[in-house]
């Protein structure tokens, strides 16, 4: 450490020295102003000023005290707001020595339409409106929302369908045909015996399955008194079908258990996080995490940071199992607790069932890890023998890849894919719109997409792939390079991959640079492998961006032709009906429905989209 680092971390010292014994939220930032790391302390003077206590014992810390050239905090009134706080900040700055889940994903629901007159149950995935419905989850995927909804619609005949399909019906639809719904829409059941069925479905997504038995069995009495056998079948039906379920559930006590069980497992300074999903139960299925930014950390860190990042995202079941004891679980508990507005309880001392799920979460997790380390090495050689395929003194670390997708030169997209030592890196990937070239211009195409690619992640100083390549041949590859010597970047490596006359893996002719002859490269090698598989990858995502462009314009060819429809009343109309097979199955009164759609406006569109 030299004199003037030396003289930066006294001045650091003295800072924490002066700072309050209050709770809060302290930032580390670096000579450029990037914040590295983000802490809570329940006393900050006493929390900071020890990072210069142990400064050369603890590596994490000594790596932090090399880069830190200022201390900034924020004071609250509780270390459980510090706790908030903490996961915000860390969440938007993104700091170099915090662990970091990544999971942007939002997890599907099921709803059950309470606010209207006969509800439906549906698939959900997005914001919630408590006021107009009934949601029960998380799901740890779609399958397992799609296997439920099934179960539901088998015992207690639930339509799942529209309101505008709904409305529109003169007889009965399939779905009544295989018994999957008692077809409210044409009056085949009335409303109190369709409540009772609703109220049915919302004890069984709650567990409570015994209870529902109790009361079909008082009901089925009740219709064979009245000498009603048909419905009293019914009845006994579902009587049935709810004892299959319950004698394959797992049960706690007999009683409906709903909790989520997570297991951590590591390598070196890979972490793997399962969480088991149990619901009502029953296991629902897992989801594996695998944070970033571990160098520096243990176990109970990294597990502390996910269960406050990942729950203040999600919402908690009411019960969580973890596989260790945390300093801080009642402070995470506490906190979560606050702000999800209910009690939540974490545990690390179980027997019985629980005990069994958690060795089901603890094997998921091994497992992964040892899948995800397997990947990394199998990923680490393929681009080790590319890079030597192509004669580069060091190995290869990111590759990205350019393809062009349009229809007839119209409606023109290219994609950007990236592969590194962990795979696909999916974060990477781009599209974009080609405009003002000339219909089929697949070299102005790839010139554009790099171009415009390359010249933000310079201007943005973001780090650049070793190697670049083209879904094309020599000329494609030449656009390419045209567009790297323009911004400065002709050093960085790239290569075409030109198609055979047998458009198959196989028959590939590898271009390097301007070279004019092929490479050759072993087709059956891990090189051209790669290759391939990143070729392939982005010629998918060219084509789904592509897919989705054109059925977006075909929508908005066909609403904003009608006069009187602008934006704004078809954003209203998409808004409210999902789709344009939606708008055309809706009438005349339920199109008027739409903010600022009125009869005239309504009949209008109905008789436009129906011809």
């Amino acid at each position: 450490m030299n004199r003037i680092q030396e003289e930066r971390l006294k001045s650091l010292k003295k800072f924490a020295n002066r700072l309050t014994t209050k709770p809060g939220v302290y930032m580390m930032l670096n000579s450029n102003n990037v914040v590295i790391y983000v802490g809570k302390a329940k006393n900050l003077k006493s929390r900071v000023s020890s990072y210069f206590a142990h400064a050369r014992t603890v590596p994490k810390t000594k790596a932090i005290l090399e880069k830190i050239h200022k201390i900034e905090f924020t004071i609250t009134q509780t270390e459980r707001e510090a706790l908030i706080l903490e996961n915000s900040l860390i969440k938007q700055h993104k700091p170099k020595f915090n662990v970091l889940l990544k999971d942007g994903k939002s997890y599907p629901f099921i709803e059950v339409s309470i606010a209207q007159k006969f509800p439906k149950v549906a698939f959900h995935r997005g914001k919630k409106n408590y006021s107009k419905a009934n949601y029960f989850g998380p799901f740890p995927n779609v399958n397992a929302v799609r296997s439920t909804i099934s179960q539901l619609q088998k015992i207690f005949q639930l339509r799942n369908c529209n309101q505008s399909f709904f409305r529109n019906r003169s007889r009965p639809c399939l779905q009544h045909q295989i018994k999957r719904c008692s077809a409210p829409c044409v009056g085949l059941i009335n409303e109190e015996d369709y409540s009772f069925s609703v109220m049915q479905a919302i004890e069984y997504l709650k567990g409570n399955n015994q209870n529902i038995i109790n009361q079909l069995i008082e009901k089925m009495d009740q219709a064979s008194l009245l000498q009603d056998y048909e419905k009293a079948l019914v009845y006994r039906d579902q009587i049935s079908s709810l004892k299959v379920i319950q004698a394959h559930q797992y049960a706690d006590g007999g009683k409906p258990v709903n909790l989520d069980a997570i297991s951590l497992s590591n390598e070196s300074d890979m972490f793997t996080i399962a969480v088991l999903f149990i619901r009502a139960g029953k296991i629902l299925g897992s989801r594996t995490f695998f944070p970033v930014k571990t160098e520096f950390a243990d176990k109970s860190e990294v597990l502390e940071s996910f269960l406050t990042q990942y729950y203040l995202l999600h919402e908690p079941p009411k019960e969580i199992l973890i596989d260790r004891k945390l300093t801080n679980t009642k402070l995470i508990e506490k906190t979560i607790s606050s702000v999800k507005g209910m009690k939540i309880a974490i545990r690390n001392n179980y027997r019985l069932q629980r005990k069994k799920w958690m060795e089901m979460a603890k094997i998921n997790s091994k497992e992964s890890l040892a899948m995800k380390l397997l990947s990394k090495v199998n990923n680490q050689t393929q681009l080790t023998q590319l890079s030597t395929v192509l004669g580069m003194n060091d190995p290869l670390t990111n590759i990205e890849c350019f393809d062009v997708s349009h229809t007839m030169g119209e409606k023109c997209m290219a994609s950007c894919v990236s592969f590194n030592i962990e795979g696909l890196n999916k974060k990477n990937y781009r599209r974009f719109n080609i405009t003002g070239i000339k219909p089929g211009d697949d070299y102005a195409a790839i010139y554009q997409a790099l171009t415009r690619h390359y010249s933000r992640l310079v201007e943005e100083n973001k780090t650049l792939p070793d190697l670049i390549v083209i879904d094309g041949g020599k000329g494609q590859l030449s656009s390419a390079s045209n567009a790297l010597e323009e911004l400065g970047l002709g050093h960085i490596r790239r290569l075409g991959i030109a198609k055979g006359e047998i458009r198959k893996n196989g028959n590939e002719k590898i271009f390097i640079n301007n070279n004019k002859s092929p490479l050759t490269i072993d087709n059956n090698s891990s090189a051209m492998f790669l290759l391939q598989v990143i070729r392939d990858e982005a010629h998918r995502f060219a084509i789904t961006g592509h897919r989705s462009k054109k059925r977006k314009t075909l929508l908005k060819s066909n609403l904003e032709s009608i006069t009187g429809i602008g934006p704004l009343k078809k954003k209203n109309l998409i808004q409210q009906f999902g789709g344009l097979q939606e708008i055309r199955r809706a009438s005349v009164e339920d199109l008027m429905t739409v903010k600022g759609i009125n009869k005239e406006l309504a009949l209008r569109v109905y008789k436009s989209l129906s011809t």
